[in-house]
């Protein structure tokens, strides 16, 4: 990765919210702890409620932990001046509508003391380089969900951030924007920021990302590379011609982890030599082999697996949950 440095060091973090009566509370996160390498884009991953926006809101100092550390460059969260050199674009963001891009950005500049000439002169290239330049002196209320989206992510690398936390950053962004957006994040990459990215969406973590982390109800289940979380065994798919019980009783006695429904039979497998005995076998049965596909798991797929054994009810992927409150 060029550059070990740690950019985000948290230590056994924990966050119970109060919940009436309960004496327990709700504990969005259970001893949570991880390291973000300076330079290095991290994907954060769950199910709605899992506590990935309750450890973000931790990290931007908006929420006290209930036990635990948090260090960002080596400084404690608890000072302000651990938030000197970061940027932030949240989810769902709202900006005043009768202002202009530019007056926006200077608005949020002078909050960090910058002049309005200092704004002015760092927002320029920002602006064009998010491709809102031509809109620059537009009214916001005549702006589209995908151009707040770009906005906000010029707003958050204002200040020249060497730390980027990005909440949803292409929520309502179209395919070419996201694919944009995509560059923007690797070139910022590329200059030795470091992104700390919660989505949604795991093809665009997975694009991107050198790491991801995945949460559940408030625990951290794994964080590595992408390429060691996608670890379920690769599938292959053969679509045959109909079948007798008889004969499909053969192929699960010998393949018993191998489904067959029909004219198709999906098998896992770990070498090309089981594909080879499996083929093998259809052929001394008689069985007509049509075409062969191999599946290798998504992120997704993964993710969708380890979090069905985690234990949460009704997988809705990312969508399901138990409500945004405690996210």
């Amino acid at each position: 990765m060029g550059n070990s440095e740690i950019s985000i060091k948290v230590n056994n973090l924990s966050k119970t919210y109060k919940s009436g009566f309960s004496g327990d509370g709700v504990k969005a996160l259970v001893d949570v702890s991880l390291d973000i390498n300076q330079g290095e884009i991290f994907g954060l991953l769950g199910p709605n409620g899992a506590g990935k926006t309750t450890l973000l809101k931790i990290l931007l100092g908006s929420l006290q932990p209930t036990s635990g550390t948090a260090l960002i460059n080596g400084i404690d969260i608890g000072r302000p001046e651990a938030r000197g050199k970061t940027g932030f674009l949240p989810e769902n963001h709202r900006f005043p509508s009768y202002l202009t891009g530019m007056q926006m950005m200077v608005v949020f500049g002078g909050m960090s003391g910058m002049t309005a000439r200092e704004v002015i002169t760092e927002a320029t290239p920002l602006l064009d380089l998010v491709g809102m330049l031509k809109w620059q002196n537009t009214q916001i209320k005549k702006y589209s969900k995908g151009m707040m989206q770009r906005l906000g992510l010029a707003q958050a690398l204002l200040n020249d951030p060497d730390l980027i936390f990005l909440d949803e950053p292409t929520d309502g962004v179209d395919p070419i924007g996201r694919h944009e957006i995509r560059n923007i994040l690797l070139e910022l990459k590329n200059r030795g920021k470091t992104v700390f990215l919660n989505s949604h969406l795991l093809s665009e973590v997975e694009s991107i990302s050198d790491r991801v982390a995945i949460l559940d109800r408030g625990k951290l289940l794994k964080v590595g590379p992408v390429s060691g979380l996608t670890q379920t065994k690769p599938e292959v798919t053969i679509t045959i011609s109909t079948i007798t019980a008889d004969k499909q009783n053969v192929i699960t006695d010998q393949y018993p982890t191998a489904q067959v429904t029909g004219s198709r039979v999906v098998a896992p497998f770990t070498e090309p030599s089981e594909v080879n005995s499996l083929i093998d076998l259809l052929r001394a049965n008689g069985i007509d082999i049509l075409t062969i596909t191999q599946v290798t798991p998504s992120l997704e797929d993964s993710f969708v697996s380890l979090i069905k054994g985690s234990g949460v009810g009704g997988v809705g992927g990312v969508g399901g949950g138990t409500g945004g409150e405690h996210e």
